[in-house]
């Protein structure tokens, strides 16, 4: 899985014109699921994401974690994080997981961080969406459960 993960003061979601999620102060995550990924992808990931101290203390230190400050998250779905563009000028999405598989990873994803008692906002799972976010910092990471666990 990977995951482009932002520091927000406020985020939200629009399908056809219709607000389906939105935050205040916390963290917006782009996620995609890719080719084998598994459900100890998803939960390591989540936990991860959960843990990453990247909110000021009060010395100004990027020490503190969402789930330290009581912040909020925003999940959207996102295959494009598959997108490989090495070659031609259209990106291929065969690294891609099939949406059935993809959706059931994302589902068990956001639930994993649900269960940490914060409130979890999230897109429409193969819908085009229209998403807002104002990126606090900025700090924006990307995460890749291959590459990082």
């Amino acid at each position: 899985m990977r995951a482009v993960v932002q520091r927000v003061s406020e985020a939200s979601v629009r399908v056809e014109g219709e607000t389906v999620g939105r935050i205040g102060a916390g963290l917006m995550v782009l996620l995609g699921v890719g080719q084998g990924d598994t459900e100890k992808d998803g939960e390591a990931l989540a936990d991860r994401i959960l843990h990453l101290r990247i909110f000021a203390d009060e010395a100004g230190h990027l020490n503190r974690s969402v789930l330290d400050t009581g912040g909020e998250l925003l999940v959207v779905s996102q295959f494009t994080l598959y997108g490989d563009a090495r070659k031609g000028r259209r990106p291929s999405f065969i690294a891609a997981a099939p949406p059935e598989e993809a959706n059931r990873l994302y589902g068990l994803f956001v639930a994993r961080l649900r269960g940490s008692g914060l409130r979890v906002g999230e897109g429409v799972f193969r819908a085009m969406m229209d998403v807002a976010l104002v990126n606090q910092g900025p700090v924006t990471l990307l995460l890749d459960s291959r590459k990082v666990f």
